[in-house]
C-alpha cells in the first residue's frame, strides 16, 4: 500500500505505521476491505480487535479508530467522523504534524479498551 503511493501520503502512512507499532509492539497489521474503488485496501491494526485503520485518500490520509467514540481524546486529535456513535478519525494533510506523543497515548488507550472488553480464556475442568 505504501509502495503503491510514493508521495507524501505514502510517507505519512509509513510514519503512522511506525508510531502505531512503537505504541504497541503486539499490534498485528493486515490489509483488508479491498474493493474496486479502493483496490489496495485499508491498513488495519489489531490487538484483541481492531484498534485503528489507515486509509490513503485523494488529498489526505485518514487514521480511523474503531471504538473512537468511546475513547477519551484530551488532546483533540479527532477531526473527522465526529457524529457517529462508533468510530472517530484523524485526517492528515500534507505537511501536518503527526503529534506522535498524543497519537501514541490514543493508540495505547484504544488497545486498553480492547483488552478490557476481551473475554477471558476459559479454564479447563
Amino acid at each position: 500500500m505504501i509502495a503503491q503511493t510514493p508521495d507524501w501520503r505514502g510517507e505519512t502512512l509509513a510514519r503512522l505505521r511506525e508510531i502505531i507499532h512503537a505504541a504497541d509492539p503486539d499490534i498485528v497489521e493486515d490489509a483488508k476491505w479491498r474493493r474496486p474503488a479502493n483496490p489496495i485496501g485499508t491498513a488495519v491494526f489489531e490487538h484483541n480487535g481492531i484498534v485503528c485503520f489507515g486509509v490513503i485518500l485523494k488529498e489526505r490520509v485518514r487514521l480511523g479508530f474503531w471504538a473512537g467514540a468511546r475513547l477519551p481524546d484530551p488532546m483533540g486529535l479527532y477531526n473527522a467522523q465526529l457524529k457517529g456513535n462508533q468510530s472517530r478519525a484523524i485526517d492528515f494533510y500534507e505537511g501536518d504534524d503527526l503529534k506522535a506523543g498524543a497519537l501514541t497515548a490514543l493508540i495505547r488507550t484504544a488497545v486498553a479498551h480492547n483488552r478490557a472488553k476481551a473475554k477471558p480464556a476459559r479454564r479447563k475442568k
